[in-house]
């Protein structure tokens, strides 16, 4: 239970997290395979175990961790187009007349409704970990989109959440640019070996590096004619590394050995014990973790009302 990516939102108000209550929320709103006439669906499911048994929410100290599961039938729009345009020939051909687009997008109904129940399905899991006292909502996930699915879902069963994405006084592009022109980080912070660089004109050039050495010369004279740094891999202390991006998006994040060792070790035998033990590692580490980038970025701008 290591999170990837992480999208950082902030509760704008105190909300007391009652486990319990929680719990009962979510089984409002349980996930639930598509039937034969729908696209998708959205609920949420047991973040550990399976079975009707397994909690909705889990518990390991002041944090709390739930998932969301989105189920989807799959039509590749080729396949709808190519069926779309057989049977207008066919009218056509048949009728002696034009179909026009009224009829055509009518058609185009009919052929999906057809075509639903043999479609593909696709799930995909969203993971949310909750902080109440610290005041955050951490998302596994790298899109905005997937995100908000799972907010917005969870603030509907409980009722209400006020959140934002977490934002800083300073520019992320802009701390990341002195970073790799002065070749210096912020404490506990080593720049690693792959960055994005960005003209700030519209039309400008994108420069993408990796294993690249980002002291050299040639990434000096990119930023010397006023190229930006919008996406940076870094590292920090001996426990994590990922990639920053300029809204502030923690990509590709990964957990030294050090950490998986004693997350094993704490675990004990059992695959759930190992998960425990993970997620409670991970969410201490984060204790540490995030203040430490927010400050590096310029300390956290707080919305009113906190």
């Amino acid at each position: 239970m290591w999170f990837k990516n992480l999208l950082i939102y902030r509760l704008t108000q105190d909300l007391p997290f009652d486990a319990e209550a929680l719990e009962t929320a979510l089984a409002t709103k349980l996930a639930r395979s598509c039937a034969s006439q729908e696209l998708t669906t959205y609920g949420f499911v047991a973040p550990f175990g399976k079975g009707e048994d397994a909690p909705l929410v889990h518990v390991s100290g002041d944090f709390l961790l739930i998932s969301a599961r989105k189920e989807e039938r799959i039509l590749p729009g080729s396949v709808v187009r190519d069926a779309v345009k057989e049977k207008v020939e066919e009218i056509e051909a048949e009728q002696m007349r034009k179909v026009y687009k009224k009829e055509r997008d009518q058609i185009k109904d009919e052929i999906i409704q057809a075509f639903l129940p043999r479609a593909f399905i696709r799930r995909s899991s969203t993971f949310a970990a909750i902080a109440p006292k610290q005041g955050l909502i951490l998302v596994n996930s790298a899109s905005p989109k997937r995100a908000e699915d799972l907010l917005s879902t969870l603030r509907e069963v409980i009722g209400t959440l006020p959140v934002r994405p977490l934002t800083v006084k300073m520019s992320p592009t802009a701390t990341m640019t002195e970073w790799v022109t002065t070749q210096k980080a912020a404490d506990d912070f080593f720049v690693l070996d792959e960055c994005e660089l960005r003209d700030t004109h519209e039309d400008g050039g994108i420069v993408r590096c990796k294993r690249q050495d980002l002291t050299s010369e040639e990434i000096q004279l990119h930023l010397s004619t006023g190229k930006v740094v919008t996406q940076l891999s870094l590292a920090w202390q001996d426990k994590l590394s990922f990639v920053l991006d300029d809204k502030m998006v923690v990509k590709r994040l990964k957990f030294e050995d050090l950490l998986q060792d004693q997350a094993e070790q704490d675990g004990g035998e059992e695959a759930l014990g190992q998960l425990d033990a993970s997620f409670t590692l991970m969410m201490l580490t984060f204790g540490d973790f995030l203040p430490a980038l927010v400050e590096a970025l310029g300390g956290e701008e707080l919305p009113q009302g906190i």
